[in-house]
C-alpha cells in the first residue's frame, strides 16, 4: 500500500477542504507514492516521535498538529521543528497533518471530548458556512430517475440525516446544433424542443469534481447544461465544538470534579461560581475562545476548552462556567480517535499509536 492510498482514507473522512484557512494540513514531509510500511498516530510530531516512528519501521506519521505551521526559510537544526524534519528526510518518513480538518468534523476532536464526559444529544456548537455547494442541470424527462441515482452516489442530495435529496421541475428545452453537432436527440441545424426536468441538489463543496464527474458520465447530452451556485446556508455537518447536555444536571463543583475524573488532570482554571446546576454544557478541543459568546448564545451552562487568556474569564458575563482544562488535556483522544478509524479502515494494516511523551506544559 502506498501513503497515498493511506492518505485517500484519511481525507475521505476528514476533507482538507473543511480545514481553516490559516492552518497547515496534508502532507508536510514525504513522498505520497513510497509504499507505506505502517502508520505512527500522535498528537505532536517531535524528534523522539520520529525515533519512535524508526525504531518500529513504520515511515508514515499522522500528527494531529503539523509541525511545519508558518514558511521555513532554512533548514539548520537550530529548532526543535528544523531538527525533527531533517531527521524525518533522514529517514525516508512521512509527516501528514489533519488538523482542522478533524476539527471541523461532526465526531472529530470535540466529539471525542463530549463523549468522555459522557454529554448526549451532541450537536455543532458553530456551524462553518461556505461548505455546501448546489448543482442546477437540465435533463430529457425519460433520463431523469437514472441521472438522478447517479448524482446521489456520487454524494448530491444529502443534507443531515437525510439523503436522496433534490427538487425537480418540468419544462421544456429548445436547443440548434451546428453541423459538427451529435445531438443525443432532434436533428442539427433545425431548432429542436425536448420535454425537460430542471433537476436541483445540494452536495459538499468537497465532492465539487466527483459530483461533476458523475453529471458528465451519465447524462445522455452532448453538451450538459449545468450550473454550480455556492451556498451560505449553515452546515449542520460541519464545524468547530460540541453542545450537548449531562443526562443529570451537576453541581458547579461536582462538575469540575468529573472534569479532572474523565480527563485525568489534577487542576484546571475556571471562572467564577454561578450557584446553578450545570446541565447543558459546550465543549471546544484546543485554542477555544474565540467561541465564548457562542457558548454564550446558546445558554451553555458551561464551556470548556483550552488557552484562555486573563481577560476571556470575564467574558462569561455571569451567564456560564468558563473551564480552562489545557490544551493537551482537551485534545488528548484525538490520536486514539484516529488509530480507531484506521484500524476500522484498514484492519490489516500495520497501525499503532505513539507513546512518546509530546505535552510540552508540566504542572507541579
Amino acid at each position: 500500500m502506498k501513503i497515498k492510498e493511506v492518505i485517500n482514507v484519511l481525507e475521505e473522512w476528514a476533507p482538507l477542504a473543511y480545514a481553516e484557512d490559516f492552518d497547515n494540513v496534508g502532507l508536510l514531509v514525504g513522498d505520497s507514492q513510497e509504499e507505506c510500511s505502517g502508520v505512527l498516530v500522535t498528537l505532536d510530531t517531535l524528534e523522539a516521535v520520529v525515533d519512535e516512528a524508526i525504531e518500529k519501521k513504520m515511515n508514515l506519521i499522522v500528527s494531529f498538529h503539523p509541525i511545519i505551521f508558518s514558511g521555513l526559510k532554512k533548514l539548520n537544526p537550530k529548532t526543535y521543528v528544523e531538527r525533527t524534519i531533517i531527521k524525518a528526510i533522514k529517514n525516508d518518513i512521512s509527516i501528514y497533518s489533519i488538523h482542522t480538518a478533524l476539527d471541523n468534523h461532526k465526531r472529530g476532536v470535540s466529539n471525542q471530548l463530549a463523549k468522555r464526559l459522557g454529554l448526549i444529544n451532541n450537536q455543532i456548537l458553530i456551524t462553518k458556512k461556505d461548505t455546501l455547494e448546489k448543482l442546477t442541470t437540465y435533463v430529457p424527462e425519460e433520463n431523469a430517475t437514472e441521472l438522478l441515482e447517479k448524482l446521489y452516489e456520487a454524494g448530491a442530495g444529502a443534507i443531515g440525516n437525510y439523503d436522496h435529496s433534490s427538487f425537480k421541475t418540468e419544462g421544456q428545452g429548445s436547443f440548434r446544433g451546428n453541423k459538427s453537432s451529435k445531438p443525443n436527440r432532434g436533428e442539427i441545424l433545425k431548432d429542436n424542443k425536448v420535454k425537460e426536468v430542471q433537476l436541483n441538489l445540494i452536495f459538499q463543496k468537497h465532492l465539487h469534481q466527483k459530483v461533476l464527474q458523475a453529471l458528465y458520465k451519465n447524462h445522455p447530452y452532448e453538451e450538459v447544461a449545468f450550473e454550480v451556485n455556492s451556498l451560505e446556508n449553515k452546515n449542520q455537518d460541519i464545524g468547530m465544538g460540541t453542545l450537548g447536555t449531562l443526562e443529570n444536571p451537576m453541581e458547579e463543583n461536582s462538575f469540575l470534579e468529573l472534569l479532572k475524573e474523565k480527563l485525568g488532570i489534577s487542576m484546571l482554571r475556571h471562572s467564577d461560581f454561578l450557584n446553578k446546576k450545570i446541565s447543558k454544557v459546550a465543549v471546544l478541543g484546543g485554542s477555544g475562545s474565540f467561541a465564548i459568546n457562542e457558548a454564550r448564545l446558546q445558554k451553555a451552562d458551561a464551556f470548556v476548552t483550552a488557552d484562555l487568556k486573563y481577560h476571556d474569564f470575564f467574558r462569561s458575563e455571569k451567564q456560564l462556567l468558563l473551564v480552562d482544562v489545557g490544551h493537551y488535556e482537551s485534545e488528548q483522544f484525538t490520536k486514539n480517535l484516529i488509530v480507531d478509524y484506521l484500524n476500522e479502515k484498514l484492519p490489516n494494516f500495520a497501525v499503532d499509536l505513539s507513546l512518546t511523551k509530546s505535552n510540552p506544559v508540566n504542572y507541579k
